[in-house]
């Protein structure tokens, strides 16, 4: 048995101080990791169905034709406790996964081995874990999404960040949820690609008609779980939206 709890690591960083903690949670009888900014939390070990669906909701709003092609290239944005990450890598169709993350720290705990998921995610050859920011690449379509290939297009963009298209981490963030930022993002991907957003709130209606504006689809799908320590439901939303195929 661990201990009840513990820091794992703390830095000051220049959105604010990022520190990672373990806990014992007593009436469930696991470890809980937990990273914090400030005194908000990012992300829990004890919430991570949501994180899951989006990637399984993504990929599977591929086209037929689109996963008939030689291997799916996918770009998660945000990093976090790695189980959107893991859960692309656990598709057999993926042949390569690039995972933005801006904050240096969270990459370095999955590669010195401080949470669970990171041998797995740093030891895996179609995995690639960069320090960037995921916005300014986005609203930067000549240069792509991963600088070490300039231009590149891909299958499936998944993004992880924010805890809602109008409840941003960084005010600069609130430019990509427009219809040019979108617009942008979309430029990143291939003829039939696929880009999906985790969302905290309910569906939001304008955000929705901002990507049937650039889109071909769009879906917003409520996504229900119960809460493992309190007697309740929780919802979050995952956003899918495709772009028409070639021709």
């Amino acid at each position: 048995m661990s201990l009840l709890f513990k820091e794992l690591d703390y830095r000051e960083t220049p959105m604010g101080v990022l520190s990672l903690r373990r806990r014992r949670e007593l009436s469930l009888d696991i470890d809980v990791y937990e990273i914090k900014l400030d005194d908000e939390y990012l992300m829990s070990s004890l919430f991570t169905f949501a994180e899951i669906e989006l990637t399984r909701l993504g990929l599977a709003a591929l086209s037929s034709d689109t996963l008939s092609s030689p291997g799916l290239d996918v770009v998660v944005g945000g990093l976090g406790l790695g189980y959107t990450a893991q859960t692309v890598l656990e598709n057999p169709d993926v042949a390569s996964l690039l995972v933005i993350d801006n904050l240096p720290e969270v990459i370095e705990w999955h590669q010195n081995g401080l949470l669970p998921l990171g041998e797995g995610l740093t030891s895996d050859a179609r995995c690639s874990l960069q320090q960037g920011d995921f916005f300014a690449r986005a609203l930067a379509p000549t240069q792509g999404m991963n600088p070490d290939h300039p231009g590149r297009k891909h299958h499936a963009i998944l993004l992880d960040v924010d805890h809602s298209p109008t409840n941003v981490l960084h005010p600069t963030h609130a430019a990509f949820y427009s219809r040019d930022g979108l617009e942008k993002l979309a430029g990143h991907l291939l003829p039939g690609g696929v880009f999906a957003l985790w969302s905290n709130d309910l569906p939001d209606p304008v955000f929705q008609k901002t990507l049937d504006a650039v889109f071909a689809t769009s879906e917003a799908h409520i996504v229900r779980f119960s809460h493992p320590v309190l007697d309740r439901e929780d919802t979050n939303t995952v956003y899918v939206a495709r772009l028409k195929d070639q021709g």
